[in-house]
């Protein structure tokens, strides 16, 4: 494997260091600050730290001789089951609880109580109803009306199963239901888990992991990938943007809102209504030229992808954007929003203002948000920020403001590949199966503050580039590559030959951003596309494909690798991993889930040493298919794709 020499100091971004070192001459304590010395509790990141009933806490050891058990007996490796389970219950529950936010949404606009949404994709919309099994012949209203419908019945279905794994490959079908793990309904899975975790219950580590594989694919397979779907109707399917990230974008000269989060309904409304000539007019009144729209975390992922807005930065930037001294109203809704801004934004004249009926912080001002009178709060909130204006104190803002292009769904990428009447995967397969691209990798995830800040995403992607890994990201993990230049056209002199060659015939970067974290639903999507356009096998375990998440923090990050790992997909976390307390436990999740589903977990935290097992993966996938020699393609014809389709 090829290794790309390079200056660890330069993964560090100078846009942050200027801020913290800012922060700390203002005497404003942030979250640098708060993790500085902060010890890591060795049961709690092990996973055998139990809470699930007052008999304890109880801190168990590893196994083997002189082992200890909770008080009820309980092992550490069904303890750190239950501790993973239940975080990725958690993390499903947050993805879904997010999509159904989207399709009450979506049904108050169809009931006409809704009037800033519209439908902005109606092909894909008529394409969805066909997923669903729903006739797209007739009325659209009503075929609009009867695809929300079937959707929010996926949440609280009690039997069957849920509608869109069934858009993966038979193959891999069929594994699922030998193994039971199809989700029925996407609250009845999130739900069993808590209660097969809870005291006295399900206590055979496998046996609970299997309930964490269902669950986990209600969320890729079911709630997340119905927040992308109607989220792309609702506001566009994303195409290739070009747009600006990093601390840069904020403007001294323009009322500067920041939106932060991860439901793009309000946000969405905000951009729109920042156009206003009237509130322009009344941001000119107080001294700005304009009013600057600008997002940090997954939010500002959603505006960049579909409107080009900027991106300030990532879930680690959300105070330091604040410290520049320039945000005049910081507006956040669910989930990565961290408690600590209402100090920060304290030390300076921001105000911050939580939207989510789901959310509050206390002393922090609440202006909730209801679809049914998006404009009206929209119009407040920018109002508040053009009020707040003349009270800015000292403005700092630093210089970086990087390119970056985005917006590549896998629809985008299958136009991008094959063009308007030839779109397709042929393109891409074709280069996997010849060499020039070698695998796919899938870096997502957070960013944290345990590590050097972003350079785990960095220094990975560059050298998986390098070895002609084409590389999906989303998430923090895109806004971190961009900020380094890495998804932009120009990084394909970083790419290695094969990977160049065909950057530079198609025009796109090496990197490519696919979305915010339900977008990881994309490349399920985009891999079950691979599979059937042929020549690659016939499941997803058999692709030249790995997951990442080397910097990972939330629960929702568990989710998302376990629905991968279930799919048949080899995933890595760096930074910890929460089972390393139970070796039984670790070991079945790094060995032996994969004879059930072929894929597994893998725990690396030095990037350079990930991104050489994530080659090494590859290269066995290639081996497996008979392709690790150079070659020309040999593409499915209609009959074979007709088969992996229908088993």
């Amino acid at each position: 494997m090829k290794t790309v020499k390079r200056d660890h100091q330069l993964t560090d971004c100078q846009a942050s260091r200027q801020m913290i070192a800012k922060a700390s001459r203002d005497g404003t304590v942030t979250m640098f600050d708060r993790v500085r010395g902060r010890k890591v509790c060795s049961f709690g990141s092990g996973g055998t730290c139990c809470r699930v009933c007052f008999m304890g806490p109880c801190h168990v050891k590893e196994e083997g001789p002189g082992a200890d058990t909770g008080i009820c007996g309980a092992t550490p490796a069904t303890i750190a089951a239950r501790n993973f389970g239940r975080m990725i219950a958690a993390g499903t529950a947050a993805h879904s609880d997010h999509a159904r936010e989207i399709v009450l949404t979506f049904l108050k606009m169809l009931n006409g109580e809704a009037a800033s949404y519209t439908i902005r994709d109606p092909v894909k919309l008529r394409e969805l109803a066909e997923v669903l099994g729903i006739s797209s012949n007739g009325d659209a209203k009503e075929l609009a009306r009867r695809v929300a419908e079937s959707l929010l019945a996926e949440f609280g279905k009690q039997e069957g199963e849920l509608i869109f794994p069934s858009r993966a490959p038979a193959k891999r079908q069929e594994i699922w239901r030998r193994l039971g793990v199809v989700p029925r309904g996407i609250d009845r899975e999130v739900v069993e888990m808590l209660h097969r975790t809870s005291v006295g219950v399900d206590q055979d580590f496998e046996h609970l992991m299997l309930q964490g594989m269902r669950v986990a694919l209600a969320d890729g397979w079911g709630g997340s990938m119905i927040a992308t779907e109607l989220q792309d109707i609702l506001f566009g399917t994303p195409y290739p943007v070009l747009g600006k990230v990093n601390l840069g974008v904020l403007r001294e000269d323009h009322v500067n809102i920041v939106v932060h989060g991860h439901e793009p309904l309000l946000p969405m409304v905000v951009v729109d209504m920042a156009r206003d000539e009237e509130l322009l007019a009344r941001a000119r009144s107080v001294g700005a030229k304009g009013i600057n729209i600008a997002g940090i975390c997954c939010t500002a992922n959603e505006l960049l992808l579909r409107n080009g807005i900027p991106v300030a930065g990532s879930i680690l930037q959300q105070e330091l954007a604040i410290v520049t001294g320039a945000v005049d109203l910081m507006m956040v809704d669910v989930q990565c929003v961290m408690q600590g801004l209402a100090n920060v934004a304290a030390c300076y004249h921001t105000e911050l203002v939580t939207t989510s009926p789901r959310a509050r912080i206390q002393g922090v001002t609440h202006v909730e948000f209801h679809p049914e009178h998006a404009e009206k709060t929209a119009r407040e909130l920018i109002l508040r920020a053009v009020d707040n204006y003349p009270r800015r104190g000292v403005v700092e803002i630093p210089r970086e403001e990087i390119d970056v292009m985005a917006g590549f769904s896998h629809e985008s990428i299958r136009y991008m590949l094959g063009g308007r009447f030839r779109a397709g995967y042929g393109p891409l397969n074709e280069n996997i199966i010849n060499g020039r691209i070698r695998g796919i990798a899938a870096v997502v995830g957070c960013s944290n503050p345990r590590v050097r800040y972003g350079d785990l995403h960095t220094t990975l992607v560059r050298e998986l580039i390098a070895n002609n890994v084409l590389v999906l990201t989303s998430g923090c993990a895109a806004i971190n590559c961009a900020k380094e230049g890495l998804l932009v056209p120009e990084a394909s002199d970083l790419a290695g030959s094969g990977l160049r060659e065909v950057c530079e015939a198609v025009g796109m970067p090496p990197v490519l951003h696919c979305g915010s974290c339900v977008d990881n639903s994309r490349l399920l999507v985009a891999a079950t596309e691979i599979v059937r356009q042929g020549g690659l096998g016939d499941d997803l375990a058999d692709l030249p494909v790995v997951g990442c998440a080397p910097e990972w923090m939330s629960e929702k990050a568990l989710a998302i690798g376990q629905y991968f790992v279930t799919s048949g997909v080899p995933v890595g976390f760096g930074v910890v991993f929460p089972t390393l307390g139970s070796e039984e436990f670790s070991s079945f999740l790094f060995e032996g889930i994969s004879a059930l589903t072929g894929g597994k977990w893998f725990f690396e935290p030095d990037p350079r040493l990930m991104a050489r097992r994530v080659v090494e993966y590859i290269d066995a996938k290639r081996r497996a298919l008979g392709i690790e020699q150079a070659r020309e393609r040999v593409l499915f014809d209609m009959e074979m794709r007709r088969q992996i389709a229908t088993g």
